[in-house]
């Protein structure tokens, strides 16, 4: 046995961990972006579109609570293989299951929520499935790999999980489009969810075989369990009390939750609004448009922002960019606005206005991130960013939640307006926090 997890140890890292941060990606997007279009495009009004959509986001936000038995109670290893199994098995169940209202109701935009039930259970399984897939696998990249190659292979990760992000909001959208046009939404929605399972399934039997077996990879338990168990709650316990009494929690915790206020309204619904016709608002766009501009283009610009936001804020320092970062959180939204306003018919105009508006979101983003980090140093670094991320995805949440009951009350183009009003809260946080940031932190 010893000699096989020697053996498996020596796996080139490229056979998994490219794999493994790729599937990893695939099930958060589908479930967090693209049943935005699923349900939009099946005649969901906004309002309830946005709500439960919203909250299938909560597993993100309350992982932190779980994430000590991921350490106590089996090997990470098998925490990833099992999850991902769970993971396929879902979406083949919520593809079989998926509803296929009649198209006077999906023209109409009154196809009440209540008919998705079971999909919606399917994507909460599936929502707390990756939660705890991303803790192991989080987990394991320590475990299965050198210090050495923890940093060569760190970028190789980040890649293949943003590409997971084109994938899914591009490739996945645009074959949902091109069916819609070959066949009916329903059926073109079924075939695109299975053919996400189709993936999830190779995948997983791949990861079986190929992902390494490192000594290092066990469960906390040696003794008993309720021993160790108590050990890790009090331990977890003391990280919870620890984070509450940092100096500036609770600036902290205000920055985190209102610098994307303006980014959280918009994004819930600027897919809906390309998608919408020109009498409610939108542009009329297609799917497979939809999935071109903002899955593909868009999702490309906001990838050079965070890239170009690392440059900049290591050359600089976190506190001269935070105010520069603000500025491109904030000001971009505007494009919002005047796509709303004027309605333009012309793809190349409204893709440039997305790529725009991506770009500076992937630029300003890059603020928020270092801040948790600058924000998480100390004792529990790890844990303390783990509760941090609990923050950022609770300050996507919560507008998340409102924003499609907003949008059908103001109408679009009100509604983007409200969207950069937000960008007081963001001025003020920043503000604050701006005088509390070390000069020094953030450079090379």
């Amino acid at each position: 046995m010893k000699e096989v997890e020697v053996e498996s140890n020596k796996r080139n890292p490229w056979l998994w961990i490219s794999t493994l941060y790729f599937i990893e990606g695939i099930p958060y997007f589908l479930v967090n972006e693209i049943s935005v279009i699923l349900f939009k495009k099946m005649g969901v009004p906004n309002g309830q579109m946005a709500l439960f959509t919203s909250l299938i986001y909560l597993p993100w936000v309350i992982k932190p609570l779980w994430s000590p038995f991921v350490d106590i109670i089996k090997k990470k290893r098998w925490w990833i293989t099992t999850m991902q199994i769970v993971m396929a098995i879902t979406l083949i169940l919520l593809t079989i299951t998926l509803p296929s209202p009649g198209e006077a109701m999906i023209q109409a935009g009154t196809t009440p929520i209540s008919m998705f039930t079971v999909t919606l259970i399917f994507f909460i399984i599936t929502a707390f499935a990756s939660a705890t897939h991303d803790i192991a696998a989080d987990g394991f990249y320590m475990l299965a790999l050198s210090q050495k190659n923890q940093s060569a292979f760190v970028g190789v990760r980040s890649t293949f999980y943003r590409l997971a992000n084109i994938f899914g909001n591009g490739v996945l959208v645009w074959i949902a489009g091109y069916l819609e046009t070959k066949t009916s939404i329903p059926q073109a929605w079924k075939v695109t969810m299975a053919i996400a399972a189709a993936i999830l399934c190779l995948f997983s039997i791949y990861h079986i075989f190929i992902i390494p077996r490192p000594a290092s990879d066990k469960s906390s338990i040696e003794g008993s369990f309720k021993s160790n168990s108590s050990a890790v709650m009090s331990e977890f316990g003391r990280t919870i009390a620890t984070y509450f009494t940092k100096p500036g929690v609770w600036l902290a915790i205000a920055f985190m939750l209102l610098y994307r206020l303006p980014e959280a309204f918009l994004l819930k619904m600027c897919k809906p609004f390309l998608l919408d016709p020109s009498d409610k608002g939108g542009l009329a766009m297609t799917t497979q448009e939809v999935g071109l501009a903002y899955g593909t283009l868009g999702v490309a610009a906001l990838l050079a922002g965070g890239i170009l936001g690392g440059i900049f804020s290591s050359k600089v320092g976190l506190k001269k960019a935070l105010w520069w970062m603000a500025a491109c959180m904030t000001l971009p939204c505007l494009t919002f606005v005047y796509l709303s306003m004027q309605l333009p018919v012309n793809f190349y105009v409204i893709a440039i206005c997305i790529i725009i508006e991506q770009f500076g979101y992937g630029f300003g983003f890059t603020a928020y991130m270092l801040y948790m980090m600058y924000f998480s140093e100390g004792e529990f670094k790890t844990s303390h960013y783990a509760i941090c991320t609990a923050f950022m995805s609770l300050s996507m949440m919560i507008p998340g939640m409102f924003a499609g009951f907003l949008q059908e009350s103001m109408g679009y183009a009100a509604f983007f307006w409200l969207s950069f009003a937000c960008s007081i809260a963001t001025i003020a946080v920043t503000f604050f926090v701006d005088r509390k940031i070390d000069p020094d932190y953030g450079l090379k």
